[in-house]
């Protein structure tokens, strides 16, 4: 009796480990079971998520069979509770490996927001309200009230923010993305601040944000850009109004229809370059790098005018006369196919 009795512990026990065995077997061939997906998804990792919700989470969306399996992997493995918050692609051919080393690792979907050069503030409000994955929080409706929505140290927000294409993952709100760009902008202006010719007639990396805001909306062919900054310079050197119509049509806000007039010219606002003397107030548009560089190096020359010749390049003038021939040529008589910016390659 007593022999049978021992025998049947050696029995149990011999299931025992066998049992054991075998879960332990489970949980070392878990990692490489496929995900039972029929096509690909997106899973989203809420910030604090932890090793157990994510293992009821995938037991939930029936891609793996039971999350106590699961869970024993993670006591088993530590390393792979580090969860990082996001949202991550979730691919038909996945394993649960693929997935958790996704996760851990913060591979997260990134997605795009390009703060285009040349627009102003409300222009790239109106974009940002109608982008569907940045978490709205700001209310401004203008340079001035983002300024001070920003808490920035100006008066306008208009130029602070380098126009540049801005990577995130979701949960960035509009706020941090702007926060950002402004950060770039001044790294930015700094290092090509610090690089100048200290010969020009710019007291401050706010007025050279200004004038790079001014050489941005003049042209969008990178290549003349510093021969547009050399033409500023050499007026501002010899106390000439600078006359280009961004400032005149910025001044104008909302009231600008897409025509200037000579009326328009001549009316006094404290951007209107036509009237006031130097440098408007504040920047008038987005900027990106090369406008920035372009106005603290800028080209060497004579030209003091420029007009449009209508294929998106400038002629370049050294005096009033030839500029005049120039405008008749290339203003007074537009080309057919005119266009004020470069083609598109």
């Amino acid at each position: 009796m007593i022999k049978k009795f021992f025998l049947a512990l050696l029995l149990m026990g011999a299931v025992g480990a066998g049992v054991a065995y075998w879960g332990y077997q489970q949980l070392l061939t878990l990692p490489q079971q496929p995900l039972a997906l029929t096509e690909d998804t997106v899973l989203k990792v809420e910030r604090g998520t932890s090793a157990y919700q994510l293992a009821q989470t995938l037991a939930q969306r029936g891609w793996i069979e039971d999350a106590r399996w699961l869970r024993a992997l993670f006591k088993l493995r530590p390393e792979l509770t580090g969860l990082k918050a996001g949202e991550y692609r979730v691919l038909v051919q996945d394993k649960l490996m693929d997935l958790l080393q996704r996760i851990n690792k913060g591979e997260a979907i990134q997605y795009r927001f390009t703060l285009i050069e040349g627009n102003t503030i409300p222009q790239m409000l109106a974009r940002l309200r109608q982008d569907e994955t940045l978490v709205k929080e700001l209310n401004a409706n203008n340079a001035q009230e983002l300024a001070a929505e920003l808490e920035l140290d100006y008066p306008s927000a208009e130029g602070l923010f380098l126009a540049e294409t801005y990577q995130f993952e979701t949960g960035m709100s509009d706020r941090e993305l702007l926060l950002r760009a402004h950060r770039m902008l001044i790294e930015t202006l700094d290092k090509h601040w610090q690089a100048r010719d200290t010969e020009l007639p710019l007291q401050s990396q706010y007025e050279a944000l200004t004038l790079a805001s001014i050489v941005e909306k003049e042209t969008g062919l990178s290549s003349e850009r510093p021969d547009i900054a050399g033409v500023f310079i050499r007026r501002l050197n010899k106390k000439m109004r600078l006359q280009t119509d961004p400032t005149v049509i910025y001044g104008m806000g909302e009231r600008y229809n897409g025509n200037l007039t000579r009326k328009n010219l001549r009316e006094k606002t404290e951007f209107n370059t036509y009237v006031i003397k130097g440098l408007p107030p504040t920047p008038i548009s987005t900027v990106g790098d090369e406008a920035i560089k372009a106005a603290l190096n800028p080209a060497e020359g004579t030209a003091l005018f420029f007009v449009a010749k209508g294929d998106g390049s400038h002629q370049f003038s050294d005096t009033l006369a030839a500029h005049n021939r120039a405008v008749r040529e290339y203003q007074l008589k537009r080309r057919k196919d005119y266009r004020s910016t470069p083609e598109a390659n």
